[in-house]
């Protein structure tokens, strides 16, 4: 069973994140870079399938340079092989765009299956799995907390509020993971070592067969036109109960903002 498992560096969560105010892109360079961790759960449910029925693990991202570093993670943790789509071509493009990318490289491989997260931590659109599906013109279940593989066909639980749904399809097929589906494994010293090793290949916008004048943020389809600084954070309102008031006064205070 040979698995595509879709990652992205973003921001550290804990850094602060600007935007750059020369395009209103994000300043990725001005915090911390991290492989996201919901696609950590996507690997390690791909390698939990592979360690269950054979085959293989191919992680592919879409970034600058820098992003070969998430690879290393994600093939530290067991994956076989990497693709890194890496052109400037492409810097600032939206998940229009992104999908197309993406949808290219995947082509380039023989996969049973492509597995993403729900939502990167970034650009949160959560609309990637389902262009992908649609690009590549196969099934999907997005958000899923439980998945088993039967042959070419798989059952998984699609989370939605409220509950669940019991969803199957055939392989091949695209599928998003929930932070329900598993405690990703940590790299061990031999599984970083090794991963400095495994293959690396690296595409562009010829590799993908991309029109350059339908890529990158001059080409986008959305744009983000202006921004502002997030505003500091006030003091609350202290509340001192000298007289034995506080109570009341507190009350008063939750009563004025109809919290009560």
């Amino acid at each position: 069973m040979d698995i595509a498992v879709l990652i992205k560096q973003v921001p550290d969560t804990w850094s602060e994140r600007t935007l750059r105010e020369s395009d209103w892109t994000l300043d990725r360079e001005a915090a911390d870079a991290v492989i996201d961790e919901i696609d950590t759960r996507g690997v390690e449910t791909a390698l939990q399938l592979v360690e269950k029925h054979g085959g293989s693990v191919t992680v592919v991202t879409m970034g600058p340079d820098r992003a070969t570093e998430a690879l290393r993670k994600a093939l530290a943790m067991g994956a076989d092989q990497a693709v890194h789509i890496s052109d400037d071509a492409l810097a600032g493009s939206d998940a229009l765009q992104t999908s197309a990318a993406l949808a290219a490289a995947i082509k380039t491989l023989s996969v049973d299956l492509v597995i993403t997260g729900n939502e990167s931590t970034d650009g949160r659109t959560g609309s990637i799995p389902s262009m992908l599906a649609e690009r590549l013109g196969l099934p999907q279940i997005t958000s899923i907390r439980t998945l088993d593989v039967d042959g070419t066909s798989l059952r998984a639980e699609r989370v939605w509020d409220g509950g669940y749904s019991e969803v199957t399809a055939t392989l091949p097929a695209v599928i998003s993971v929930t932070e329900k589906i598993n405690e990703p494994r940590y790299p061990g010293f031999k599984g970083i070592m090794a991963a400095k090793k495994k293959t690396v290949t690296v595409l562009g916008v010829g590799d993908l067969a991309l029109d350059p004048a339908r890529t990158g943020l001059a080409n986008s389809s959305t744009v983000v036109v202006d921004g502002a600084p997030r505003p500091p954070r006030e003091s609350g309102e202290k509340i001192t109960d000298d007289d034995g008031t506080g109570g009341a006064k507190v009350a008063e205070f939750l009563a004025a903002a109809r919290l009560i």
